[in-house]
C-alpha cells in the first residue's frame, strides 16, 4: 500500500549480433525434441479466444481494459509536493496515448489527514480535490480540483481513461471523541469536513453496533465500517455518492481499490454494481487461488501478484521454469492486470525482459512512470507496448523453457497472425528450432534486436535466435 520501496535496475546496452541469413538457418533440420508445446487455453465469457491490441477507434489508438490496452500508473511514492503533479501528467498523456496506453492509473486524489504533503492514502474529505482550506492546505499534494479537471479532460480528448485510486477501508484526519463502544476517545470525528458531505463519527467505524471489526483494519487508522446502511448509502447508493461523484462529476473511468483485504470482496462487488466502470483490486497474495476468488467474488480484476513474484523467481534468480507455474492471466486474462513494479513494491532487476514478458502475453499490462519515464530505454519500451497492441493476440503456447530461455506463441485471432517470444536471460546468444503457426512465410523479429528474417519451413518450423540477456519477438513480415 503505502511503501516507499525502490529498487533501481541497472540497464545495460546490447550489441547487436551478426548473424546467419535465412536461406542458411532452412537449409537447416529442426531439432524437435527440445521443443515442449504447453498450450495454455485462455478463452473469453462467449468462448473466443482472448484477443489483445484491439484497434477500437477512428484516430488509430487504443481501447482501455483487459485484453485491449496498456495502463500507465501515472505516479510513484512521493512525487514532487507542491501542487504540481496534475499538470505534469496532463503535460504527458498525449505522448502516452500516441504510444499505445490507454488508460492512467492516478493516486487518491482527495485531500488527506496530511494535506499538501499527503499521498493521499490516510483521506479524510472524499469531495474535496484541492478546493477546500482544510488540513493545513487548499490544494492537495497533487494540485487543484481544477487541475485535475483539466487533466481528465485531456486525457479523455486523447482518448485515455482515467482510473481513480480508491481508499475505503480506512480514514484518517478526523476529531477525537468519546467513544462507547470503546471505552476511549478515538479520532473517529469527520462531522465538520468542509465539503459538508459524507459526515462520519464512532457509529460508522469499527467497533460499533455492527460488530467489533471486519476482514481487517490498517495501521492504527479508523476502519470504515461497510456492514452500516448510513456508509454504503455514501459510498455507493445516493446520487451524489462517493462512487457517483467520481464518476458523473469527476469524469474517472474506473478504480483501484487499496488494501482489498480489509473488506470482504462484496463491497467492491457492489460498488461495481451500483457505479460500473473498470475496477482492479490490490490483493497482495501471491496465491494464485486466493487472486480468481477474490475477482471472482467482487466482480473485478485483480493485481496479478503470482505472476509478479514468478517473474522475480524467473529473471531474477535463473528460472525461467518459474514462468510454467500457474498465474492469475493463465486463470482468467479479462481478470488480471499484470505489473513489473508499482508505488509500494520494486523487486524485478531484470525489468526489460518482465516488461517483454507481460507486453506480449494475456492480462492488462501495467507501466509504472518511473520505469517509462525515468529508468528504462522508453524507446524499448514503446516498442514492446505497440507489439502488444498489435502482434498479441490469441492463447498462448509455451513452446520452451528452461532455466535461461523461454519461448512462448501467441496463437493469433480474427486474422491477425500472433506472435512468438523468447526470453534469453543467459551471457549467450541462444538459438532453438520451434513450430509455429506459419507455413512457408518469411518473419522477422519486431524489436530489431536480431536481423534475421528466416522462412518457415512447410511443416511450420523455423529456427529463431536471441541475444544475451535480451528477448525477440517474431511475427509474419508484414
Amino acid at each position: 500500500m503505502k511503501k516507499n520501496l525502490f529498487l533501481v535496475a541497472a540497464i545495460a546496452l546490447m550489441t547487436i549480433h551478426s548473424c546467419q541469413d535465412s536461406d542458411e538457418i532452412a537449409s537447416e533440420n529442426p531439432q524437435k525434441l527440445e521443443v515442449h508445446d504447453r498450450t495454455v487455453n485462455v478463452t473469453t465469457h462467449d468462448g473466443k479466444p482472448f484477443s489483445t491490441g484491439k484497434n477500437n477507434s477512428s484516430n488509430g489508438k487504443f481501447v482501455s481494459g483487459a485484453g485491449g490496452g496498456v495502463m500507465m500508473q501515472g505516479f510513484y511514492w512521493d512525487v514532487p509536493a507542491g501542487g504540481t503533479w496534475w499538470n505534469t501528467v496532463t503535460g504527458k498523456v498525449t505522448d502516452w496515448s500516441n504510444a499505445g496506453i490507454s488508460a492512467v492509473w492516478l493516486p487518491p486524489a482527495s485531500k488527506a489527514q496530511n494535506g499538501q504533503y499527503s499521498m493521499g492514502y490516510d483521506p479524510t474529505d472524499y469531495y474535496d480535490f484541492g478546493n477546500f482550506n482544510q488540513n493545513g492546505s487548499i490544494e492537495t499534494r497533487f494540485g487543484s480540483k481544477t487541475e485535475l479537471e483539466a487533466l481528465i479532460t485531456k486525457a479523455h480528448t486523447e482518448n485515455m481513461q482515467v482510473y481513480a485510486d480508491i481508499v475505503i477501508n480506512h480514514n484518517s484526519g478526523g476529531q477525537s471523541q468519546v467513544n462507547p463502544f470503546t471505552g476511549t476517545s478515538t479520532w473517529t470525528d469527520f462531522s465538520g469536513v468542509a465539503s459538508g458531505k459524507f459526515q462520519r463519527s464512532y457509529h460508522d467505524f469499527y467497533k460499533n453496533s455492527y460488530g467489533n471489526n471486519d476482514e481487517g483494519a490498517f495501521g492504527g487508522f479508523p476502519d470504515l465500517c461497510h456492514a452500516n446502511p448510513y456508509v454504503q448509502n455514501w459510498l455507493w447508493e445516493r446520487e451524489d455518492s462517493v462512487g457517483k461523484y467520481y464518476k458523473n462529476v469527476m469524469k474517472f473511468d474506473g478504480w483501484r481499490f487499496d488494501y482489498v483485504k480489509g473488506f470482504g470482496p462484496w463491497v467492491v462487488n457492489t460498488w461495481n454494481n451500483n457505479i460500473g466502470g473498470f475496477s482492479v483490486g490490490e490483493l497482495w497474495d501471491s496465491n494464485v487461488n486466493t487472486l480468481e476468488w477474490w475477482a471472482n467474488s467482487a466482480n473485478s480484476s485483480v493485481f496479478d501478484f503470482a505472476a509478479y513474484y514468478k517473474m522475480d523467481e524467473a529473471f531474477d534468480n535463473g528460472n525461467l521454469n518459474a514462468l510454467n507455474d500457474d498465474m492469475m492471466w493463465k486463470r482468467n486474462p479479462y481478470k488480471a492486470v499484470t505489473f513489473v513494479a508499482n508505488h509500494d513494491t520494486d523487486v524485478i532487476s531484470n525489468k526489460m525482459l518482465a516488461y517483454a514478458y507481460i507486453l506480449t502475453h494475456e492480462g492488462y499490462p501495467t507501466i509504472f512512470y518511473r520505469d517509462y519515464e525515468e529508468w528504462l530505454n522508453k524507446e524499448r519500451l514503446n516498442n514492446l507496448i505497440w507489439i502488444h497492441n498489435n502482434k498479441a493476440t490469441g492463447n498462448t503456447s509455451i513452446l520452451y523453457t528452461d532455466n535461461d530461455e523461454y519461448i512462448a506463441r501467441r496463437n493469433g485471432y480474427n486474422g491477425n497472425p500472433g506472435l512468438v517470444v523468447y526470453i534469453n536471460n543467459s551471457s549467450n546468444w541462444q538459438e532453438r528450432w520451434i513450430q509455429t503457426n506459419w507455413a512457408s512465410q518469411q518473419i522477422k523479429d519486431f524489436t530489431g534486436h536480431s536481423s534475421w528474417y528466416p522462412t518457415t519451413q512447410g511443416d511450420k518450423w523455423v529456427k529463431i535466435q536471441c541475444a544475451p540477456h535480451s528477448y525477440t519477438v517474431w511475427s509474419l513480415n508484414q
